[in-house]
């Protein structure tokens, strides 16, 4: 699938291990889907409270650095048209695909019943030759993953969410960042500049003097293969056909 007519979903859920982490790989695509009505549902599983090697601060930092990180995302999916953010509260750096991370999430996707579920590449270790892809990314991608199949989706899976209420719910497409074997590109050009203002949002992580020029970098580099000037590229699978769902 290399772009048939582009897929606007009536509902999505973004599911990312920190606050920023979806504003650097994803936000120009959730920007535009919710300008055509898509409402957004943004998972954050850690607060980013490991985030900072400033030599003053000590352990008892993190509660006021996760608040400021969590401030920071809802002002930057303001930004984007989200309508909803959850933070899971795991400890920053410290993330594991565990079935009890996988259990939270099913019941997030449960509750909200996205068609989409945007999430990053579970083995990407290595970008380029100067990034180690943050072992919470992989975590967090691969929980996603599996949460979405095919927990979410599995009646029997979890039978204490079914208990609670939480009846399965089949995600109808999976769209993966990061992965070396994109097949659908998302034309972010009317939503570029939205992307970087929401990333501008994370004062505390992001030098924001070349947030413009690295968004715009990537943009460009990721669309060259389709001829857009700026593009979000993903690997998506398609796991319920449209006259499927009910």
């Amino acid at each position: 699938m290399t772009n048939e007519k582009e897929y606007l979903p009536k509902s999505a859920m973004s599911i990312h291990a920190h606050p920023d982490d979806q504003d650097f790989t994803v936000a120009g695509t959730l920007a535009k889907w919710a300008r055509a009505g898509c409402e957004i549902v943004s998972v954050i599983i850690t607060s980013g409270d490991s985030g900072s090697n400033d030599s003053a601060k000590g352990a008892d930092y993190k509660p006021e650095l996760a608040r400021l990180r969590e401030t920071e995302q809802q002002a930057a999916n303001e930004t984007l048209g989200v309508k909803e953010t959850v933070f899971l509260h795991y400890p920053d750096g410290e993330l594991e695909p565990s079935i009890a991370l996988r259990k939270d999430l099913t019941r997030v996707i449960r509750q909200f019943k996205p068609d989409v579920v945007v999430t990053g590449n579970p083995e990407a270790w290595f970008y380029g030759s100067d990034y180690v892809n943050h072992p919470d990314h992989r975590a967090a991608a691969q929980a996603a993953c599996e949460a979405v199949f095919p927990s979410a989706g599995t009646r029997l899976i979890f039978p204490d969410l079914l208990s609670a209420g939480y009846e399965p719910h089949n995600v109808k497409r999976l769209y993966v960042h990061g992965s070396e074997k994109s097949d659908t590109w998302i034309d972010i050009s009317e939503t570029i500049e939205l992307k970087i203002e929401a990333l501008k949002k994370h004062v505390s992580q992001v030098d924001t003097h070349d947030v413009d020029k690295w968004m715009r970098d990537w943009a460009k580099e990721e669309g060259k293969e389709k001829g857009l000037e700026f593009a979000e590229a993903f690997k998506v699978m398609i796991l319920q056909n449209e006259e499927d769902h009910g």
